[in-house]
């Protein structure tokens, strides 16, 4: 019980009976008023969306930790499969996870950014699971063999996705590390004039 009162469903269902004491007060419902702010809760209550469903969103650290998990059982789940998936999509996959993982342990940074955040989120979430998953749907007896008219077999288009997301994620890993790299070169610079000018 206490813990419905916390829920979605009870706060919408609220906010549906608030509005009918609001009509009350604003004349439109004479007698029937505490009829009506029931029916408002109750319809709040079935219309809300349950609670797995959540209206606030999750936080950059616990996302990117869910986000990774899921990266790792797909690695994984690919490599177990590796007698039915191309070799060069087993390792692509693999260097995707690799990327998107780095990338995923810097939430701070995603978090700065919520272009790079949408995208890791994408890549990771959607793009390379779907890619992975519609191949390993298909019997595996025709995911192998060539297409007429000499159109590229599933595990062609596959390692074609792999490789296009592979160099999406190289970009994403680019512009996340960029303050990094350019630090770097500003070190280098630094201690290349000091070598110069031949101080201790």
């Amino acid at each position: 019980m206490i813990r419905y009162l916390g829920s979605t469903k009870n706060l919408v269902g609220c906010a549906g009976g608030l509005v009918g004491v609001l009509l009350h007060l604003a004349g439109a419902v004479d007698g029937a008023w505490p009829a009506v702010v029931a029916g408002l809760y109750a319809a709040g209550a079935l219309l809300a969306p349950p609670e797995e469903v959540r209206l606030v969103p999750v936080d950059a650290v616990t996302e990117a930790g869910l986000l990774r998990a899921g990266l790792d059982d797909l690695v994984r789940e690919v490599g177990a499969q590796s007698s039915r998936v191309p070799e060069p999509a087993v390792a692509a996959v693999g260097r995707i996870g690799a990327v998107l993982g780095d990338l995923l342990g810097r939430p701070e940074a995603l978090a700065a950014d919520p272009d790079l955040r949408h995208t890791a989120v994408r890549l990771a979430r959607t793009d390379l699971p779907l890619s992975v998953r519609t191949y390993l749907n298909l019997p595996w007896w025709f995911a192998v063999r060539q297409r007429a008219g000499g159109e590229p077999s599933p595990g062609d288009q596959l390692v074609t996705q792999l490789g296009l997301l592979e160099a999406e994620a190289h970009r994403l890993a680019e512009r996340v590390y960029a303050a990094e790299v350019d630090r770097q070169a500003d070190h280098t610079r630094y201690l290349r004039d000091r070598d110069a000018d031949g101080q201790p």
